[in-house]
């Protein structure tokens, strides 16, 4: 048999790299093509596989139409891992959405234009980012539970735009894989303020790199089954990878042999809320379609990291804390436009509203002999979404679809035909008329694009959409579950409106 030709965009990265290296132990079952930018760097890691006639190179960039073309054309399996992501991501919020946006168009297109695109398989690896933060008591998420993305999370925001590309582009074998944090050799190296964005009892259920590699590699096999595709699933590495942000920290620093977070980090330095992460009660349905999970405790998972670890980080070891703490972690937080100090120093007060809810609230928070840290329950509890979900998507009637869409506070406009992946005519509880396919909007969590915050539709020249999750809250019980549980009623804010205007009110005073 004739090896499958598999197209991997993003192989330069961290979940692209390994699961090049994953396909390519299997190069006798497939011939794998790769897009890469063609700097320097990239030029260097790929050399070794240059002559190497199970592999074609190719140099570009994901806006270019004709590099993604030339990519897709011949291609059994697309796998789109590519894109700018966090923390990079972060400080390019315009080159950001531009980019994930652009590629997802252009490979929708190019797939569209292969004579034999309803055989293509596409893979597209989304993010836990698109539904936001999910913190103790709605810890509990999985797909089809509203789209929420943090404030100022632009990365998101463009991601969740190219899912619905992919998800009403008509294309018969697509699928959207949220991804979650990655755990990696090299994780010990970030080193950014955003990292103290996380709020220390928030939760996450980690992916290792090695299980995301063997997911690449196995959903390209044959025997993945129809009723795989044109669905929504998250990533996870499974029960063990579930834990708190207080917990992994201990497991970083430990591995580095610095000890408890208390002794490197002050409590207040991290952020109480507005980041993204969950426990996915979902995550096991990925598993039994593509079995990629080793099953190595997490405890096992930084030991053997920990063991890889170059010699100059065993001088971790040896260093005190307290000079670890005042001259690295500290002064992270006090760098302009991330840093959480910066931010209380110079009063700062979208961010710290977004982040802390108040300067008063920041305060609260004390020190850590005062700051409960707390696991959530392990019970699993899940939200509505409106409408009898004992029922196979394909069998739900009009009557169905509309009481879900009064759920969102909107109704349904035009008439069902019964195929679920034919758009529809929607109106939101904020009045806008849109077209999403019954696909889209119960199993994937998405609802009216127009009260998405951010440029609409990803179109960059359109007016940027703040986010105004207090008012939707009011008039959409759908996303209610997921604002007011962390958010007090009587919050009025709205926030973004300044991104785009050079990160005006972010620099120092």
């Amino acid at each position: 048999m004739a090896k499958k030709r598999v197209f991997l965009t993003g192989g330069s990265g961290t979940m692209g790299w390994q699961g090049f290296q994953e396909l390519y132990h299997r190069k006798d079952q497939y011939h794998i093509v790769l897009l890469n930018r063609g700097g320097k760097k990239n030029r260097e890691l790929f050399a070794p596989y240059a002559s190497d006639p199970d592999v074609t190179l190719l140099w570009g960039d994901l806006k270019h139409e004709s590099d993604v073309l030339a990519g897709v054309t011949g291609a059994d399996v697309v796998l789109h891992v590519g894109g700018m992501v966090s923390p990079a991501a972060d400080y390019d919020p315009k080159g950001t959405i531009s980019t994930n946006v652009t590629a997802a168009r252009n490979i929708v297109k190019a797939v569209k234009a292969q004579p034999n695109a309803d055989d293509i398989r596409v893979v597209y690896i989304g993010t836990v980012a698109e539904t936001g933060e999910r913190d103790a008591p709605i810890h509990w998420a999985r797909t089809g539970d509203p789209i929420k993305i943090s404030v100022y999370d632009h990365y998101a925001i463009s991601k969740v735009v190219a899912e619905s590309i992919f998800a009403e582009s008509g294309l018969k074998h697509w699928v959207s894989l949220r991804q979650s944090g990655i755990l990696y050799p090299n994780i010990i190296k970030n080193y950014d303020p955003i990292m103290f964005h996380v709020p220390i009892n928030g939760v996450l259920e980690w992916a290792t790199v090695e299980d995301s590699a063997r997911l690449l590699a196995n959903v390209c096999a044959d025997w993945v089954p129809e009723e795989f595709w044109r669905r929504f699933y998250n990533i996870g590495s499974g029960k063990d990878y579930r834990i708190t942000n207080f917990e992994f920290e201990q497991y970083l620093l430990g591995a580095l042999g610095l000890g408890s977070p208390k002794k490197i980090f002050d409590a207040n330095w991290f952020t109480l809320r507005n980041f993204h992460g969950q426990w996915y009660a979902d995550s096991d349905a990925l598993e039994g379609y593509l079995h990629f999970r080793e099953y190595k405790p997490i405890k096992q998972y930084f030991a053997e990291l920990s063991a890889r670890l170059p010699a100059y980080y065993k001088l971790a070891k040896v260093a005190p804390p307290a000079l670890v703490r005042a001259l690295g972690m500290k002064r992270l937080t006090q760098m302009p436009i991330y840093g959480t100090m910066n931010w209380i120093e110079n009063d700062v007060e979208p961010r710290i509203k977004a982040y802390y809810g108040s300067k008063a609230a920041w305060r609260a928070i004390g020190g850590w002999d005062t700051f409960p840290i707390r696991r959530p329950t392990e019970d699993v509890s899940l939200l509505d979404h409106g409408y009898d979900e004992s029922k196979p998507l394909e069998t739900l009637s009009t009557e169905d679809l509309q009481k879900a869409a009064a759920f969102r506070g909107g109704a349904l406009v035009s008439k069902y035909s019964g195929d679920p992946y034919a758009k529809l005519t929607w109106r939101c509880a904020q009045g806008h008329t849109f077209e999403m396919s019954p696909n889209l909007v119960l199993r994937g969590g998405h609802w009216c694009p127009e009260d998405l915050p951010g440029p609409t539709d990803g179109d960059l020249s359109l007016p940027f959409t703040p986010w105004n999750y207090d008012e939707e809250a009011k008039i959409n019980p759908f996303f209610a579950q997921v604002w007011y549980p962390l958010h007090d009623k009587s919050e009025h804010n709205v926030y973004g409106e300044e991104i785009f205007a050079g990160m005006k009110g972010y620099e120092n005073k």
